[in-house]
């Protein structure tokens, strides 16, 4: 990045002053958003940041509280080295309730700003008022749960296991309500009991005539479906094997980060407000993940491979940060691309699909997969019990997908080793973690 001269996509910084607010609004307001880099000079030379934490937390409460509408989801705060100095990486995803502005000056060319060039100008009253009509209301925020008598344990216990507690206000800090108060489609998604269900199909076939297993992870938080249909594809990524003349070569049927960045994309930028979660196939040559609502208004094909981020549901986006689910803006597509090309993408008005083929001329290798298996299914099982120590054998066998025996066979290992112990009866008594 040294030496580099500034774009509409990218400024520098000397230092943090309040300049750099207007900026990340004018990268919030434009279609491409940006990337800021405080402690590099105009030029492209490294200066350095003294006291990094402390400047990265002063940037994040800044642009927390200096812009309307929210802006969190929205943009990711980075310490990051150059010639062995720190500097400050803000990543800035072009946001949908345009025009955002200062909220001490409001929507007025004295607080709005778009970028133009290299720079960040002044937006007119006429540019204000077109983006106002054209900005988008009927987001997840917006939209009042039909069920208002939600709770909350799941995310609580997974916030928890981050270090971070939810404290009488996290419904405002999270964004769980209405302007009136009333939960929205947010905290729907995310409470312990809700009516989404996300369903995961294997096939005999290449086709869907003959259904193989079917599994539904639903009706509980969506961070809870999340690992539970990355914990069904880990136990499904098996081990295929190839002999040649020269050596044995081993693989999995699809790359595991590349696929679990695709799994949280899909599910995060879903669009919910149809009702329509996505949907996980796995056939006999391929992976398939569908995910409803297409690209996001305003988002090019190109621009979305490229890595640009404008996520549709910038709430959920916060959260699965929260829980390092996501690592940053962008970062997953990074992870895909990487791996896999652009052809395994589809895309139609409604919908978007990621079609991963398995290579052909490998066998599965029985022996290591079912190792493999039972090495993961044990680790579902401890944090299954971890959550929920009334768990039954019956719910442990529907959460991790695999058989009953399956089930008994892990929970005596687990037992043999002392690693876990029934306390009471099989009726009325718990899992205990020793």
């Amino acid at each position: 990045m040294a030496n580099q001269i500034e774009t509409n996509t990218i400024e520098y910084k000397r230092e943090f002053s309040d300049t750099l607010i207007k900026d990340v609004i004018g990268f919030l307001n434009y279609s491409l958003g940006g990337h800021l880099y405080v402690g590099i000079d105009d030029d492209g030379s490294v200066l350095g940041v003294e006291n990094a934490d402390d400047v990265q937390l002063r940037i994040t409460n800044s642009l927390r509280d200096s812009i309307f509408p929210s802006t969190l989801g929205l943009f990711d705060v980075i310490i990051e080295q150059q010639e062995n100095k720190d500097i400050i990486h803000i990543i800035v995803s072009s946001g949908n309730e345009k025009p955002y502005c200062l909220t001490s000056k409001g929507m007025t060319p004295k607080g709005c700003f778009v970028r133009v060039g290299s720079s960040s100008q002044p937006m007119t009253q006429n540019q204000i008022e077109e983006l106002y009509s054209k900005r988008t209301r009927n987001t997840l925020k917006n939209i009042v749960s039909h069920r208002q008598d939600l709770t909350f344990e799941q995310l609580k216990i997974y916030y928890q296991e981050k270090g971070k507690t939810l404290n009488n206000n996290f419904a405002k800090n999270l964004e769980l309500l209405t302007q009136d108060g009333k939960y929205n489609y947010v905290a729907y998604l995310l409470a312990d009991s809700n009516a989404t269900s996300i369903k995961v199909a294997k096939y005999w076939g290449n086709d869907k005539r003959d259904l193989r297993e079917f599994n539904e992870y639903g009706c509980c938080s969506l961070i809870k479906s999340a690992k539970s249909v990355l914990d069904k594809l880990e136990v499904e990524n098996t081990v295929s094997t190839k002999i040649t003349y020269k050596e044995r070569i081993e693989k999995t049927l699809w790359d595991a980060s590349a696929i679990k960045e695709a799994v949280i994309n899909f599910i995060v930028h879903n669009d919910y407000t149809k009702e329509v979660p996505p949907v996980f196939e796995i056939f006999s040559d391929r992976l398939e993940i569908t995910s409803y609502g297409g690209l996001v208004e305003g988002l090019s094909k190109d621009e979305f491979f490229s890595g640009i981020s404008m996520p549709r549901n910038r709430e959920l986006m916060r959260i699965f940060k929260d829980l390092e689910l996501v690592e940053h803006l962008g970062s997953g597509m990074q992870k895909i691309m990487h791996v896999y090309n652009k052809s395994v993408f589809q895309f139609s008005d409604n919908f978007m699909k990621i079609i991963i083929p398995f290579e052909t001329g490998f066998e599965e290798s029985s022996e290591k997969s079912s190792e493999k298996s039972s090495e993961k299914s044990s680790e579902k099982i401890l944090r299954l019990i971890a959550e929920n120590p009334q768990i039954t054998i019956i719910e442990l066998t529907e959460k991790i997908g695999i058989t009953q025996r399956a089930i008994e066979k892990n929970i005596s290992q687990l037992k043999r080793t002392g690693k876990i112990k029934r306390v009471g009866a099989d009726k009325g008594g718990y899992w205990e973690i020793i």
